[in-house]
């Protein structure tokens, strides 16, 4: 990366940052004027940034169990991605605060009078969920540490050894990023309804965060294209196959979103039920056809055509959509369990997102600006493209 891009991504750090503590300033002005709303829209932000940060530990590691020519332009992106964890854990603290505003086990009235929380009241208590969050987050933090520490080392040297490592760490990363990201999912979104649960939902939450790291990683490569050494390396193909991948996580989540609900409704069993009821009540029922219309649909069908796969355009607009898409999906799987019957969107909606997301792309492009854009010495590479040493 040579100073013009330096300076280029500095200038946008601190244009993101200032975006970000204005967009936060106003979000806690909003605290003031009505607190439930703040927290129910702190946490629909909260959650989809997080969710972006994990999405990219799961994508690095998938990449360094399997190669692919897509990942190695993408990797740095997606290893600043999850190194703002630890910024994330700092940002998870407000919501602590809130959890008797946000989630039903808080409230001491409602397990007084629930059968059902009082006896997961041990497991669901504010004390414990605060333990569990710390916990989740140390450890996916300390795994996303070790990837990142094992990359750089492997850039200044010729010895395989650190992407060993790497791998090595990846295989379990994999395997404890599912089931702790299950645990969380849980505590973060199933819980804020009474009585509802899924075994299928930690797995779409977890794909959807898979999904949104890779259009992100599509949108980031659009962007950086033009900036050397990536202009020198990427080509057709690195499209091509990230295009491939959107359509199979694109029919991955549909496949297990599908899949659960159909099961429910043929269950037909009322505390199974209320969670759809609550999504498809009102107005809801927009924000659920815009989601499938553009979280699926569209994508499909067009992520089908060679064209849109293999040219940057194209790729970029529908990864663009599949992000912002995202981020509908967050707000309709969180809002609902605070505006049951309607729709009704506050400005803390737009303010929050923009204010922790400011603050998210502030700290990714310092973590960007750490490592070259293209990692080096990797014995992947030789497969990957021909890359010539600045």
């Amino acid at each position: 990366m040579n100073e013009q891009s330096h300076q280029r991504i500095a200038r946008a750090q601190w244009t993101a940052l200032l975006v970000g503590l204005l967009g936060t300033a106003a979000t806690i002005v909003g605290a003031f004027v009505n607190t439930k709303q703040f927290f129910f829209s702190y946490l629909f932000a909260f959650l989809f940034w997080l969710s972006l940060s994990m999405g990219c530990f799961a994508v690095t590691t998938i990449h360094q169990l399997t190669g692919g020519r897509w990942g190695w332009p993408t990797r740095r992106f997606l290893e600043a991605g999850f190194m703002v964890l630890p910024l994330m854990l700092v940002l998870f603290i407000p919501i602590f605060f809130g959890l008797h505003y946000l989630y039903p086990w808080a409230r001491p009235d409602e397990v007084g009078a629930d059968k059902v929380l009082h006896d997961r009241h041990a497991y669901q208590n504010g004390l414990w969920y605060i333990v569990r969050q710390i916990f989740f987050l140390l450890v996916f933090i300390g795994m996303a540490a070790r990837l990142r520490v094992w990359s750089l080392r492997q850039d200044a040297t010729a010895d395989a050894l650190p992407t060993r490592r790497a791998r090595f760490i990846s295989g379990p990363g994999i395997v404890i990023y599912g089931l702790l990201g299950t645990f969380a999912s849980v505590d973060w979104i199933m819980s804020l309804e009474l009585h509802w649960y899924s075994t299928m939902f930690g797995v779409i939450v977890l794909i959807g965060q898979i999904l949104c790291a890779y259009a992100f990683s599509v949108v980031m490569l659009a962007l950086f294209k033009g900036e050397p050494p990536i202009a020198a390396v990427l080509d057709k193909t690195q499209y091509h196959q990230l295009g491939n991948l959107l359509l199979a996580f694109v029919l991955f989540w549909t496949y297990v979103s599908f899949g659960e609900f159909l099961i429910i409704y043929s269950g037909d069993l009322p505390h199974e039920l209320e969670w759809y009821l609550h999504r498809i009540a009102g107005n809801w029922k927009f924000v659920l056809a815009a989601v499938a219309a553009f979280h699926f649909f569209v994508p499909f069908f067009l992520l089908l055509f060679r064209a849109a796969k293999k040219h940057a355009t194209p790729l970029t607009t529908l990864a663009a959509m599949l992000f912002v898409m995202h981020i509908v999906h967050t707000y309709w799987l969180v809002m609902p369990a605070f505006h049951q019957q309607n729709l009704a969107v506050s400005w803390m909606d737009f303010t929050a997102p923009i204010g922790i997301g400011g603050i998210w792309f502030a700290f990714f492009l310092s973590r960007l600006r750490a490592a070259p854009l293209i990692p080096r010495h990797d014995p992947g590479l030789q497969f990957a493209f021909v890359y010539a040493e600045p």
